[in-house]
């Protein structure tokens, strides 16, 4: 999120979902969006189940391995994106995770998968009482954030993180070394050492400390 900061992008974090369950790693993957819109009854039946053209169904066959499918559910979550039998079709199928700005019904289940899934929170009602799949793969806005199809979708146990394609590499790296340096930094401050010139390293002999600590660990 620094990273993207220091680039301008300050509104790159989906905003009210979290993880359906802690998985304790990474997701990491391009998007594979669908949008929802407000349904319409005459056009939003339960017959619509039964189309092999229907949006939902079809990114659930259609989403790349190693993809997150990402859905842009208006932030709300009065009826859901999707339930556990689609999100484990979507693990089946070896795609990387699952995020909506609604919610999901089957929650419980969709949180025993090993696959990470992330939403606003439970909801039983199906999807057609409120959402009308209608686009796939264009670009969406889910939980304020603008997504691309092919942007950089990052989650872990905290939030969701979209990362422009075109930086996606050179933010990678500068989050690697802001890592590394960062546990260095934790671990000074739990060995007692003051924030002040420390964290930011303004100190020169912080940035010395840093390079005898890496050595010794190896990073």
């Amino acid at each position: 999120a620094t990273a993207l900061y220091k680039r301008g992008l300050r509104n790159q974090t989906i905003q009210d979902v979290r993880p359906v369950a802690r998985k304790g790693r990474n997701m990491v993957g391009p998007a594979y969006t669908l949008r929802y819109i407000p349904a319409r009854e005459d056009l939003n039946t339960l017959a619509e189940f039964r189309n092999p053209e229907h949006p939902q169904r079809k990114g659930v066959e259609a989403c790349p391995e190693g993809h997150v499918f990402v859905m842009d559910s208006r932030k709300d979550a009065r009826a859901a994106s999707a339930g556990d039998i689609l999100i484990t079709r979507l693990q089946v199928r070896g795609v990387e995770g699952v995020v909506t700005d609604g919610g999901f019904r089957d929650s419980m289940a969709i949180g025993e998968l090993d696959m990470p899934a992330y939403h606003a929170r439970p909801s039983s009602p199906t999807n057609l009482t409120l959402h009308q799949a209608l686009d796939l793969n264009v670009p969406i806005g889910c939980g304020d954030v603008a997504v691309w199809p092919g942007d950089i979708v990052v989650g872990d146990d905290d939030s969701v993180i979209v990362i422009p394609a075109g930086i996606a590499d050179e933010v990678a790296t500068e989050a690697t070394e802001m890592t590394v340096f960062e546990d260095f930094v934790i671990a000074q401050v739990r060995a007692g050492v003051p924030i002040i010139g420390l964290y930011p390293p303004t100190k020169e002999q912080t940035l010395e400390d840093f390079r005898h600590w890496r050595a010794q660990q190896n990073r």
